[in-house]
C-alpha cells in the first residue's frame, strides 16, 4: 500500500531508509527531544531503529511512522506518527498520534497541519476510531496543537518507568 498526504504545503509518506539521516539530525537536537520519551537525544543508531520498526509496521498493519516533507523541495522536516502507545499500559488498547518538526521551523504551523493529515488518515481509510496523544505535562505547544487539532483532555498521568508527567489527550471519529 502506498500512502502519500498532501497538505497545502507538506508531503506526509511512510518513512524509508532515506529518512534516517535526516531524522537523526532532528532527533539529535535537546530542544526538539526534551518532551519525548526520557527527554534525551537519540544517536544514529536508535534514530536507524526507530525507521526500522515504522517501516515494518507499515507492512504489518498499514499504517505506522509519516516523514513529513516540505511539499516545494522535498525537504524532510519532521515526523507525524501514528503507533501503539505501549509506554503507557493504562491507555491501552489505543494508537497515538505524535508530532515532531525540526527547531529551526518551530511557529510555523508544520506540526498541526502534519498531524491533521495523520489524524484524517487514521479516521479515514485506517478506520480508527479514537486516537490519543500523550504529551509530557510541562509541554505547552504541543498541548496547544492538540487544541488546535480539536483534541480533548482525556486525562492526566505519569509514565512508569520515566516518572513523566504526561496529558492524554483524544480525538474520536
Amino acid at each position: 500500500m502506498s500512502v502519500r498526504l498532501e497538505t497545502e504545503r507538506l508531503v506526509l509518506r511512510p518513512c524509508t531508509e532515506a529518512d534516517v539521516e535526516p531524522i537523526a539530525q532532528i532527533n539529535a537536537d535537546p530542544e526538539v527531544m526534551r518532551y519525548i520519551g526520557d527527554g534525551r537525544p537519540r544517536n544514529p543508531e536508535k534514530t536507524r531503529e526507530g525507521v526500522e520498526k515504522s517501516m515494518r509496521h507499515w507492512d504489518e498493519h498499514g499504517w505506522g511512522g509519516f516523514a513529513v516533507e516540505i511539499a516545494e523541495t522535498g525537504e524532510v522536516i519532521g515526523l507525524a506518527v501514528l503507533a501503539v502507545p505501549d509506554f503507557l499500559p493504562e491507555i491501552l488498547p489505543a494508537v497515538e498520534v505524535g508530532w515532531r518538526i525540526e527547531r529551526g521551523r518551530w511557529g510555523r504551523g508544520y506540526a498541526p497541519e502534519a498531524a491533521r493529515a495523520a489524524i484524517g488518515f487514521a479516521l479515514g481509510e485506517a478506520g480508527m476510531d479514537r486516537l490519543v496523544s500523550c504529551i509530557h505535562s510541562e509541554n505547552a505547544a504541543s498541548r496547544r496543537v492538540a487544541e488546535k487539532l480539536g483534541m480533548a483532555l482525556e486525562r492526566t498521568t505519569v509514565v512508569p518507568g520515566h516518572g513523566v508527567p504526561c496529558e492524554v489527550w483524544e480525538i474520536r471519529r
